[in-house]
């Protein structure tokens, strides 16, 4: 009797090892499952028996992973103590695997953590890389039977649009089919040919020949993948599939041996055809709007772009380039690779490690993209472009992420159903032909097994809301996610910020009030307003009328939802609230408080203007409960109350934790809220809300709180965006509808024996392109309903 490895569930072959009451079949898979054991992660062969990947006998060499060149080729970031590297992993398949990758850290002290993307066959590794060599990660991961794949194509990052290996299964079906085809006309016209009769043996012993590489090679993936759902308790929409090309090839074979008749073998290799040319055809799509969100969802990020005169202006990031100077302000994200020029650099990198550990940077350094500037601002030289794809990735990083579930969730249970339900159909009328014809009944079930696939059903939703994600990127309302579209759809309350968000961040009324500032603290509050993001901040350094010089600013604290303070040219200067300047408020008014060496000095009020079409805006609103948050008093509150008549409760004042407890409350109560704000002082409340929406004029304002980054000077048109996101769900049911209505159809001609196999192969991928050319002129029409005058 055969023995099989505990761990990797070979064939023992070679040697026999008795470990801890277990057999295995080398020492690498005894190693394993010793660090496994050791680990207490033994579990891991409880998620799925004879699970592991049988590692390598000789390791291969890693060393070169150790020189500098490759090194910073390799790794996607590192910084300090830490580096990030992605490797590719061929051996990836099932569900421990992930769970095994994911739980690195556990075996290994010096990996932070592991992500895994299974559809792309990747792993992302955070490590001390001190501490542990990027070969010897490499070493590693090879003895645990998952040896990275590195070569010139995984480290320049490029994937094959297409696997090549899908294009061969489909070439090899398709030429089975047609030729198929051609040996079965004969025997399909019929006739009492001498010569056809004396020849048929040997046309169907071809036709069965042509058959074998189309139902062992073209249709492997659709086995793997009902096999492994199985293995994990899952019945997924692979499994009738599976079951249909099996009783079409039994009965072929039984057919052709009893001299029955020709079998189905062209019928089979046309399925195979089509439906490997269907799957073609959806990875096409689906890379198309990958590609299309990576490249075209920019994020309204501007940046300030320096010359060498020392003047500011607001560009896109989509504008940078090689060599350009920008400047970095307090709490912003570093947009582009960069070369500090000037200034004391503090950058926090949690937002790419996931730790909040900062590191100091000096001029000439070299800073990373996504870094986070805490301190006074940077002047920093690009010295990449923009990869926008990256920025993608810190967006969508997992320790931001909400828990979320969706359509997508809500899909695969239709499909879990959907399955025993068809296979439920497919026994009954099995059942019942099997009493009145039997040939009859191998028709009906392999009709009914293939007909019933539910792809246009799986496509509506990604199809639809990749549709609509493009259309809102257009018209300056970028998506996180196709599940963000969804949540829009379902929300019922709306809080708005005040400042920067239904007011101008830059138009603004200014005044001074207080004792003559001298020309030289004119100049050191400009260089210090200079680093501050806040709006307030930005709207008083364009007010200040005074040479643009900039002189270096140190020991720069900002305290958020207070104001901040820095040391310029030996004097040190508060800027902020009054109560953070030790004064009192005698006036609602909205002002910002000055104070140089704890004596005060004056301060700028601010009369706020509110963007345009605001009050048109609230007027269309009826149908959601409205809120206003400000850090400011309630000095505006009357003209809020004019311009916002259907408004549910204001509140001033507020901190950012009192936005987010606010955030907190609401949904308490059972509502389902977009938080709308524009600066560190709402992340919270951002994140905190079902959906966040991050609003950006021209600053860099980047942040993974956010699920929706809005151009500002679309916020009185936000009801269009809520009514896009609403009408996109109207659509995926109406997708819904389109397939059951395709299988009903489908089901009652093929259950009554009308329908032959291979038109019901024809049926499913025209139910697909159905369902794809409805969503895509409904999705049209839906975005020209509400943007008529955007392209």
């Amino acid at each position: 009797m055969s023995e099989n490895c505990f761990h990797c569930g070979q064939g023992i072959e070679k040697e026999r090892i008795s470990f801890d009451e277990k057999i295995f079949c080398c020492t690498g898979c005894k190693s394993v499952y010793e660090i496994l054991n050791t680990n207490n992660l033994s579990n891991f062969y409880e998620l799925n028996k004879k699970a592991g990947i049988r590692p390598e006998e000789n390791s291969s060499q890693f060393d070169y992973l150790d020189t500098k060149e490759i090194f910073d080729r390799i790794t996607d970031f590192s910084e300090g103590n830490t580096s990030l590297v992605t490797f590719r992993i061929p051996v990836i398949h099932c569900s421990s695997c992930i769970w095994l990758l994911e739980s690195l850290h556990t075996l290994h002290k010096d990996i932070h953590y592991s992500q895994v993307n299974f559809t792309r066959k990747i792993l992302q590794i955070s490590f001390n890389h001190n501490e542990l060599k990027l070969s010897d990660l490499a070493k590693f991961l090879t003895n645990l039977g998952y040896k990275p794949a590195i070569n010139l194509e995984t480290v320049d990052k490029n994937e094959d649009n297409l696997d090549k290996s899908l294009l061969i299964k489909l070439a090899i079906a398709g030429f089975a089919f047609g030729n198929g085809m051609f040996l079965a006309f004969p025997e399909y016209i019929g006739g009492e040919d001498y010569w056809m009769e004396h020849y048929k043996g040997l046309f169907r012993i071809l036709m069965f020949l042509l058959a074998v590489p189309v139902v062992f090679y073209s249709a492997s993936d659709y086995y793997k993948s009902a096999w492994y759902g199985l293995k994990n308790k899952i019945v997924n929409i692979d499994v009738p599939i599976v079951l249909g090309i099996f009783v079409l090839f039994g009965r072929s074979i039984y057919e052709i041996a009893t001299d029955y008749g020709p079998g189905y073998f062209d019928t089979l290799c046309g399925l195979l055809f089509f439906m490997l040319l269907g799957k073609i055809f959806q990875k096409r799509t689906y890379s198309s709007l990958s590609y299309d969100r990576d490249y075209k969802s920019f994020y309204p990020i501007a940046v300030t772009k320096v010359d060498f005169n020392g003047k500011q202006e607001n560009i896109l990031l989509s504008e940078i380039k090689i060599g350009d100077r920008i400047l970095v302000r307090n709490h912003e994200i570093i947009p582009v690779d960069a070369i500090l020029i000037s200034g004391n650099g503090n950058i926090d990198n949690s937002f790419i490690t996931g730790e909040s550990e900062s590191i100091s940077k000096n001029p000439g350094d070299k800073i990373f993209a996504g870094g986070k500037q805490i301190g006074s601002s940077l002047e920093l030289e690009v010295i990449k472009n923009v990869d926008q794809s990256y920025l993608t990735q810190l967006w969508n990083k997992e320790a931001f992420k909400k828990h979320e579930t969706g359509l997508d969730t809500l899909i695969n249970k239709i499909s879990k159903y959907f399955t025993f339900i068809i296979l439920g159909i497919a026994l009954v009328a099995g059942i019942y032909w099997y009493f009145i014809d039997l040939e009859t009944m191998f028709q009906v079930i392999s009709a009914v097994l293939i007909i019933a696939c539910p792809c246009a059903l799986a496509l509506s939703s990604p199809f639809t809301f990749g549709h609509i994600m493009r259309i809102l990127g257009r018209n300056k309302f970028y998506v996180k996610d196709t599940i963000t579209i969804e949540k829009i759809a379902k929300v019922n309350a709306l809080v708005f910020d005040k400042t920067g968000t239904i007011t101008h961040r830059k138009k603004s009324n200014i005044r001074y009030e207080g004792s003559e500032i001298q020309e030289f603290d004119l100049l050191n509050i400009k260089s210090l307003v200079k680093n501050s993001n806040h709006p307030l901040s930005k709207s008083l350094y364009e007010f200040l009328e005074v040479q643009d010089d900039y002189f270096p600013v140190d020991n720069f604290e900002e305290i958020s939802g207070k104001g901040y303070e820095a040391s310029v040219r030996g004097n040190i200067y508060k800027i902020g609230s009054a109560k953070y300047n030790n004064q009192e408020s005698k006036n609602l008014e909205t002002a910002v408080y000055i104070s140089k060496n704890n004596e005060f000095i004056g301060k700028f009020i601010f009369k706020n203007e509110y963007r345009e079409n605001l009050r048109n805006l609230f007027t269309k609103l009826t149908n959601y409960k409205i809120f206003i948050l400000s850090g400011d008093n309630a000095s505006e509150e009357n003209q809020l109350k004019e311009i916002i008549p259907n408004y549910s409760s204001m509140a001033f004042n507020q901190n950012p934790e009192d936005k987010l407890n606010y955030i907190k409350e609401l949904q308490d109560k059972g509502l389902k809220v977009i938080m709308l704000g524009d600066g560190l002082n709402d992340a919270g409340a951002l994140k905190q809300s079902n959906v966040g929406i991050a609003i950006s004029d021209d600053s860099n304002s980047f942040t993974p709180s956010s699920d929706v980054i809005m151009n500002g000077e679309k916020v009185s048109q936000l009801d269009h965006y809520l009514n896009v996101c609403k009408g996109s769900i109207t659509i995926v049911k109406l997708t819904f509808l389109i397939s059951f209505l395709y299988n009903v159809v489908g089901l009652t001609f093929a259950v009554t024996g009308n329908m032959s196999p291979l038109f019901a192969a024809l049926i499913m991928p025209a139910s697909s392109i159905t369902v794809i050319s409805f969503t895509t002129i409904s999705t049209w029409i839906l975005g020209r309903k509400y943007f008529k005058k955007q392209p």
